[in-house]
């Protein structure tokens, strides 16, 4: 295979012929591209003989599950990847159009020791990528996307005879019983599901509906064009939507789930929108009283309660802060035994008794109906105003080029810690430190805090602000911070601000 070429013009000879693959595709624990602008089908190939190869160099048995989500491309590009990976010597097991979360759930189902999932998550149409992982529940990290990157670039993709394909049927089905069990609601629940007509659609009113709960479904046809919104329900206009759904037909919550499905949405019965982080000490405080001294894990944008929540330090419970992206937490919450993690964009990572360690949001969407049940007195707005009341941004991303982000990053995070130690303050409160693990985490005297970080996947930066106080202190945080980053003149607009 030819080292591949980072831009190849669309309609041309050579755009059959030759594999494109742009360098930024390659981010820190997948791989996403505009296609056909930034990556072609031979250069798919070109990915699937780098993966491959990557999995002899692993010494892992030469078989792996893979998967595509719903949309009108998706196939072609997994067609193209499993051409690539037959090359490599591969055995390619088939499971079909999929949600991320079956398609981890395929490697302990099929018991094979890898998983290739073409699927651009929540990016909108005319994104593609993989997400990929070599021992399960994990998926790859930055040395294995940098090793990934440099085989595939570099050309070293080596053929090998033994590739073989074969279409396997019964996934789908072995995955909702797993998800399933034999739990039925003991309560009557009624839930708006909303999949924004996605890959979730296919998926989610099933299990809703088979562990007993009365589904009012909402976007759930499916439809690659995304007439309403981009499936995201980090995104308001998701979670906007949702609400209205939840007043207009007084529901009991919505739940509202991603592209492909490893991401899950919640608002409740008043129709509040509930940041993940927060759904996620809910989640915690119940779960540490069945299993008290439980050690979960939180990224770096999530809210300050998971270390000063009274429940959960009345039970033991022990809160780690870790990096933001799905890799990143699958990896800690493994290493350290985790009962849990919580992402802030709505990833969760159950484990021990309660899942694999894997994201799946229709596994989190069965939680909390079993949480439900577990609390038949209260509604999910109870639950909510049993928290410490804080005020929190929603996740604000200005465009910085993703040639540029990591280099405006830096001097940024060294702005903000040459602020901490000449004693400044962000919002009038002063600076306590400054976390600096992933981007710069700026902590206050009164426990508020403002993030700023790269994202891994699109070409932006990523700002979230909270504040223990009022809405006015969270405003004041998020200006003086947007003051440090508005010194770098390549930061663009905000997708959406406070």
């Amino acid at each position: 295979m030819p080292k591949p070429l980072p831009e190849v013009a669309v309609n041309t000879w050579e755009f059959l012929r030759d594999p494109m693959i742009a360098p930024t595709g390659f981010r820190e624990y997948d791989a996403r591209w505009k296609y056909p602008d930034e990556i072609n089908l031979p250069g798919v190939t070109a990915l699937g003989l780098g993966i491959g190869t990557q999995m002899h160099e692993a010494g892992i048995a030469p078989v792996i599950a893979v998967g595509n989500d719903y949309r009108d491309y998706s196939l072609s590009i997994k067609q193209a990847l499993i051409i690539g990976l037959m090359q490599a010597g591969i055995e390619v097991r088939d499971i079909g159009p999929a949600l991320s979360p079956m398609a981890y759930f395929s490697q302990f189902h099929l018991d094979v020791p890898a998983v290739a999932m073409v699927t651009a998550s929540h990016n909108p149409n005319g994104w593609t990528g993989v997400k990929m992982g070599f021992q399960r529940p994990l998926t790859h990290g930055p040395d294995e996307m940098s090793r990934l990157r440099d085989i595939v670039l570099g050309g070293l993709g080596q053929s090998r005879p033994g590739g073989s394909y074969a279409q396997v049927d019964g996934v789908l089905e072995a995955y909702l019983d797993d998800l399933c069990g034999d739990f039925t609601m003991t309560r009557k629940l009624r839930v708006v599901c909303a999949t924004g007509n996605g890959t979730a659609g296919a998926f989610a009113p099933k299990v809703l509906e088979r562990i007993g709960v009365e589904v009012i479904p909402s976007h759930c046809a499916l439809d690659y064009t995304f007439p309403h919104y981009n499936p995201n329900p980090e995104a308001l206009e998701m979670l906007h939507d949702m609400a209205e759904t939840v007043r207009q037909t007084g529901a009991d919550l919505a739940l509202g789930f991603d592209g492909d499905g490893d991401r899950c949405g919640v608002v409740d019965d008043e129709g509040e929108e509930i940041f993940a982080d927060k759904v996620g000490v809910i989640m915690a405080r119940d779960l540490v009283r069945l299993y008290p001294g439980s050690t979960f894990v939180a990224d770096v944008k999530s809210t300050g309660l998971y270390a000063s929540d009274p429940v959960l330090r009345e039970h033991g419970a022990t809160t780690d802060y870790y990096k933001t992206g799905h890799s990143y937490m699958k990896r800690r919450v493994h290493e350290l035994g985790a009962l849990a993690g919580f992402e802030k964009s709505g990833h969760y990572f159950l484990s021990g008794a309660i899942g694999r360690g894997y994201d799946c949001g229709m596994r989190v969407a069965v939680e909390i109906c079993k949480l439900m049940d577990r609390n038949p007195d209260k509604s999910f707005s109870d639950l909510r105003r049993e928290l410490q009341t804080t005020y929190a941004s929603p996740t604000m991303s200005p465009y910085c080029a993703d040639t540029e982000k990591y280099a405006v990053l830096e001097r940024i995070v060294a702005r903000l810690v040459a602020m901490a130690d000449a004693g400044g303050s962000l919002g009038g409160q002063p600076i306590r430190e400054v976390i600096t693990v992933n981007g710069a985490r700026v902590m206050l005297e009164n426990g508020g805090w403002g993030l700023v970080r790269a994202s891994s996947n699109t070409p932006n930066l990523v700002v979230v602000c909270e504040s223990p106080a009022s809405e006015a202190e969270l405003k004041a945080i998020f200006s003086d911070l947007d003051t440090v980053i508005r010194t770098e003149p390549l930061v663009g607009d905000y997708d959406q601000t406070i």
